[in-house]
C-alpha cells in the first residue's frame, strides 16, 4: 500500500511583524508617559537655544514646548520703561552755576549739607567713575561691563554670563576677581551701595527659583555678600531683584536676552545721619532727579 506523502507547510516569513509591533507599541506608550511627566528646564533650554542661534545664525526666538498650563505668561516688553540714563560729564563746580543747577528734590535730599560738602560728595562720584572705568577698561571693551555716570549717582552694570552660571546664583569663579576689584574702588568711599538684578523674559521654575524674582534678588544678593567679604560696610548695602520687568533690550533676540540678563551696581552719595544717630529712609535711584 503506497505512503501518502505528507504536505508541506508554507513557512511564514511575516511571523516577526506581530512581536515587532508590538514592541513599536511599547515603545511609544513609554516614550508618551515619559513626556507627559516631563518638565522643561528653562536654564538648560535658555542656553541650547541661544548656543542654536549664534551657531547658525538663526533669526528669531525659539520658544519651549509647554505642557499643560505654563502658569506663568511672559508680558510684552515696555519700550516705556525707564533705561539707563546716557553717561554725561561730572565736573567740578557744579554749585557755582548757582541753585537752578540742583532741582528741588536734589536740595532736599541733600539740605543738611553745606555746598562744599556736596560739591565733595559729586566730585568723589567722579573720581570712583574715573577709577572703575580703568580698572575695568578690558571688560568695557569687551562690552562686558558698562559704567554710566550721572551727576546724582554712578552705575556698573555687569552681564550675568560673566557673573553666573545660566539660571543660578553661584558666582562663577572668574567673576571673583572683577568684584573684588570693584570692592577695592568702592570700600574707602563714603557712598551708598545698591546691587540690582535683572533677568530676561524666558520664564524660570525651579525648586531654588520658582520665578525670575527669586533668581534676580538671589544675584543681587550673592554680589552685596561678596562685597561684605571683601570688607565693605553691609549698612550701606541694598540687594534689589527686578526680575525681568526693567529691559534694556528686546527680549525677542538672544543677543537682546543676554543684555537684559545683567547686574546693576549702582553708587548713591552717603545720606546724612539723624541726630539719634540713625540713618534716613533709604533713598532710591529713581528718587533721585535727572539733570
Amino acid at each position: 500500500m503506497a505512503r501518502r506523502k505528507h504536505q508541506e507547510e508554507e513557512a511564514n516569513h511575516e511571523a516577526w511583524a506581530i512581536p515587532y509591533g508590538d514592541l513599536v507599541t511599547l515603545l511609544l506608550a513609554f516614550f508618551v508617559v515619559m513626556y507627559a511627566i516631563s518638565s522643561v528646564d528653562e536654564g538648560k533650554y535658555r542656553v541650547l537655544s541661544d548656543s542654536l542661534v549664534e551657531a547658525f545664525g538663526t533669526p528669531g526666538q525659539l520658544e519651549p514646548i509647554q505642557v499643560g498650563d505654563p502658569g506663568v505668561v511672559a508680558p510684552p516688553s515696555d519700550a516705556d520703561v525707564p533705561r539707563s540714563l546716557a553717561p554725561i560729564d561730572i565736573r567740578p563746580g557744579l554749585l557755582d552755576e548757582g541753585p537752578q543747577a540742583l532741582d528741588r528734590a536734589a536740595s532736599g535730599l541733600f539740605e543738611e549739607r553745606g555746598d562744599e560738602d556736596l560739591q565733595g560728595l559729586l566730585d568723589e562720584i567722579a573720581e570712583v567713575a574715573a577709577e572703575i572705568e580703568s580698572a575695568m577698561a578690558p571688560m568695557i571693551e569687551d562690552g562686558q561691563v558698562d559704567v554710566t555716570r550721572d551727576t546724582y549717582w554712578l552705575e556698573i552694570e555687569i552681564t550675568s554670563q560673566l557673573l553666573f552660571p545660566s539660571a543660578e546664583a553661584t558666582l562663577n569663579p572668574d567673576a571673583e576677581p572683577v568684584l573684588e576689584d570693584i570692592a577695592g574702588v568702592l570700600a574707602p568711599r563714603a557712598a551708598r551701595i545698591h546691587v540690582e538684578g535683572h533677568t530676561d523674559n524666558v520664564p524660570i521654575t525651579t525648586a531654588v527659583y520658582p520665578s525670575n524674582w527669586e533668581l534676580s534678588a538671589a544675584r543681587a544678593a550673592t554680589v552685596v555678600r561678596m562685597f561684605e567679604q571683601q570688607g565693605m560696610d553691609p549698612a550701606d548695602m541694598v540687594a534689589l531683584g527686578h526680575g525681568e520687568y526693567r529691559p534694556v533690550a528686546d527680549n525677542e533676540t538672544a543677543a537682546g536676552r543676554a543684555e537684559n540678563r545683567r547686574v546693576a551696581i549702582v553708587v548713591l552719595p552717603g545720606a546724612p545721619p539723624r541726630e539719634d544717630g540713625q540713618r534716613e529712609p533709604e533713598q532710591l535711584r529713581d528718587e533721585l532727579p535727572s539733570p
